[in-house]
């Protein structure tokens, strides 16, 4: 396929966040006797049915973000299957997995194992972005983004969307349970309550004592919220103690971050910093958790 100016595609800011657009994925299959229409007007087919839809399309795109369905319609002898796209690369990737035949190998797969389909029964797919039908220029991507682009939405999510959504979010498991009520004061490290704090200057030695390399990567953790850690700060510290080692880098940068921070300097915060890099048995020594047998 050929490569993607994108210049055009992202605003002055460079980023995609003015990209949205619509295409209408049709789907079909080839044999007589499986009518994806009559699945779509069955009730417990057309959740199945949805349910292919939708897994084909994470398969595709990636993930679950930057687009939604609209609407599922009936185009015979095809199934419409609306799409909103909101970013970009999700469209972008999307557009390769079809041109290059992935996202049709993904329908098939949901559809024999989810469908009791017969082996060899091929499923045939058009994409259309208004007027234009995507199918004769995926060679042009770009061409193809912007036919998207240019294709607005008309409505909303139809509520029959919506229902076949809370559907499959539900039939993946028990809906989630509310989150506990802390007591003030509080905060929850693998479903153990600790109280919060003021780091000190033990924790401070404690923290230089055993992170050891990974010291930079906390700070980095610890930066998203610490005006004094931004931009150069880190990098500084690293330079200006390196001849003192591993132990005073780690100790000046929790000192760092409790100077700055005062009161605000909370054992939470670095916790959940000690979290966020998958530093769970420093998170551990931190909160005095005798290692398990």
């Amino acid at each position: 396929m050929d490569s993607i100016d994108t210049k055009r595609l992202y605003d002055s800011n460079g980023n995609d966040g003015a990209f949205s657009g619509c295409a209408v994925l049709f789907l079909g299959c080839s044999s007589p006797t499986h009518n994806l229409l009559s699945l779509y007007k069955d009730k417990q087919g057309k959740f199945s049915l949805f349910k292919v839809i939708k897994l084909t399309l994470i398969d595709s795109v990636g993930g679950l973000e930057g687009y939604e369905i609209l609407k599922l319609h009936d185009a015979d002898p095809f199934l419409g299957v609306e799409l909103k796209f909101m970013a970009m690369p999700p469209c972008q990737r999307f557009l390769e997995s079809y041109a290059c035949g992935s996202l049709a190998q993904f329908l098939s797969q949901h559809a024999s194992r989810l469908l009791t389909l017969l082996d060899g029964v091929v499923m045939e797919t058009q994409l259309k972005a208004g007027m234009h039908t995507l199918d004769q220029s995926l060679q042009d991507v770009e061409m193809c983004l912007e036919h998207i682009r240019q294709s607005q939405p008309v409505r909303l999510r139809d509520d029959e969307v919506t229902q076949l959504e809370q559907q499959l979010q539900n039939s993946f498991g028990p809906p989630s349970q509310p989150p506990q009520e802390l007591p003030r004061n509080c905060f929850l490290f693998q479903k153990r309550v600790f109280d919060d704090r003021p780091l000190t200057s033990a924790d401070q030695q404690r923290f230089a004592a055993h992170v050891g390399r990974d010291w930079k990567r906390v700070g980095r953790a610890l930066q998203k919220n610490c005006r004094a850690l931004k931009g150069p700060a880190i990098d500084n510290l690293a330079y200006e103690y390196e001849r003192e080692g591993l132990y005073e880098q780690a100790y000046q940068l929790l000192g760092r971050f409790i100077q700055s921070e005062g009161r605000s300097a909370k054992l939470s915060r670095l916790i959940s910093a000690l979290e966020e890099t998958k530093l769970t048995s420093m998170a551990e020594i931190m909160l005095g958790i005798q290692p398990r047998d």
